[in-house]
């Protein structure tokens, strides 16, 4: 095992000097809750190989915890705050927002806090009544209900100066932004921005990806319930493939470059036989390939259900089903995988003359629009109390993650070099594997 090396350092807009108005102890055993200090880390590698006995573990990395200091930064007088959602919709957003606004409130007294409409683009000028005065009373009952009560959109996080223009106008000193990958590729160039500037504003970012595809956060909010409303859509398919004579399920989740989604949910529901997902590569002719694979369980049970993340077999499909350019947050637009695979299936069992049955669903937005689970709402209420944690005491450029299972504060720049992907030679897959009985390989090499 090589361990590779990491600079998780934070940076912090200067020196916390203002005693916190949130009231803890520094006692341990005094059934009161302790501050956090910024000497307290969490290791990331925890993990060691056979030739790793000697490794100073620590070397390689330790992540600050995250959590209320006794100093603070700010001044909550001083404070106007400012939370926007950008991206597509996930479950948990509304529980974010709500965290956020109820933890500045109430445990640090700030009064001053705006929602920005429809993300990045609320900054531009360009759309009516983009700022929404936020409080408790507004916030209260939000996370029973799914999407983002601030509105989202994509794209516009590459106009910096304007956006930085339009926090000066606001005078704002803290910025919380909800988003995924590109969105905090934005937030990190806004803080950038700010600091070329000389000005005293605090960034953080809360994670955002359905598809749990962010480095370094553990688990992203939304991902067990996205996890959840996917097993119900197996769920279904299994129901109709198993009445029907050789039934097949298709079923689409998301995932445009790393199939989480579709791995969890096969082993959650037990009902999925095919697993496609980006990272593994499929061919779907030969004596190997998946349509041969597939004929084969019908024969042998009559029924079948295909699990595919919306990013796998793009190679497969030709120039007119591909997907052309990129969308507003940049992502390369994708060939719609779950169509295509309905109507490949369909050739290939009608060339060989099986009667086969096919029914196809696709959930993604009744995924992205749910109301969040209780255990995914639990997580996005102790991530929005983090953040303001990390923005009062001066936090700046970065994420609030979990790993290791704690709280830590997560430099943008490290989280948004890579994406994560399922690794194939992981016990993840090798799960999926055991859960789905399917091939190791569906390839004719």
């Amino acid at each position: 095992m090589s361990l590779q090396k990491f600079d998780f350092t934070v940076s912090n807009l200067g020196a916390a000097k203002l005693k916190s108005p949130v009231l803890l102890s520094h006692v341990y055993g005094d059934t009161i809750a302790n501050y956090v200090a910024d000497d307290d880390h969490v290791l990331y590698h925890i993990t060691l190989g056979a030739g790793d006995k000697d490794t100073k573990l620590q070397e390689y990395g330790t992540l600050e915890k995250a959590g209320p200091r006794e100093k603070i930064y700010f001044n909550p007088d001083h404070v106007r705050a400012a939370v926007l959602t950008c991206g597509g919709l996930c479950p948990g957003l509304n529980d974010v927002i709500r965290s956020i606004v109820r933890t500045l409130w109430h445990r640090y007294g700030v009064r001053t806090i705006y929602g920005i409409r429809f993300g990045y683009n609320g900054f531009l000028g360009e759309i009516k009544n983009s700022i929404m005065e936020l409080d408790p009373d507004v916030v209260d009952d939000i996370h029973r209900i799914g999407g983002s009560v601030l509105g989202s959109s994509r794209g516009g996080g590459e106009r910096t100066s304007d956006i930085v223009d339009a926090i000066e106008r606001l005078n704002l000193n803290q910025v919380y932004i909800i988003g995924g990958d590109g969105t905090q590729k934005g937030a990190l160039k806004i803080a950038r921005e700010i600091a070329q500037r000389g000005l005293k504003i605090s960034v953080i970012g809360i994670p955002k990806t359905i598809d749990n595809d962010l480095s370094f956060i553990e688990k992203s909010f939304g991902f067990e319930t996205a996890v959840v409303r996917a097993t119900e859509a197996v769920y279904a398919a299994h129901q109709e493939a198993h009445s029907a004579i050789n039934g097949v399920g298709l079923v689409k989740v998301m995932g445009r470059e790393s199939g989480f989604i579709a791995a969890h949910t096969a082993i959650a529901s037990h009902d999925v036989n095919f697993v496609l997902i980006p990272e593994v590569p499929f061919e779907l002719e030969g004596p190997n390939g998946f349509f041969e694979h597939l004929r084969r369980r019908l024969e042998k049970r009559n029924h079948a259900v295909v699990l595919v993340s919306e990013g796998a077999g793009q190679k497969l499909m030709d120039q007119a089903s591909q997907g052309h350019g990129t969308d507003a947050s940049g992502n390369k637009r994708l060939g719609d995988i779950g169509i295509y695979l309905k109507e490949r299936i369909s050739e290939y069992f009608r060339s060989i003359n099986m009667p086969m049955n096919l029914k196809y669903i696709d959930p993604s937005y009744i995924i992205r629009s749910s109301e969040a689970i209780p255990t995914d709402s639990m997580y996005c209420s102790r991530l929005g109390s983090n953040a303001v944690h990390a923005g009062m005491t001066g936090k700046t450029e970065v994420l609030v993650s979990l790993v290791n299972n704690n709280f830590v504060h997560l430099p943008i720049e490290v989280a948004v070099r890579t994406r994560n992907t399922v690794d194939p030679e992981s016990s993840l897959w090798r799960d999926v594997i055991d859960a789905t009985g399917m091939p190791v390989k569906m390839t004719n090499e």
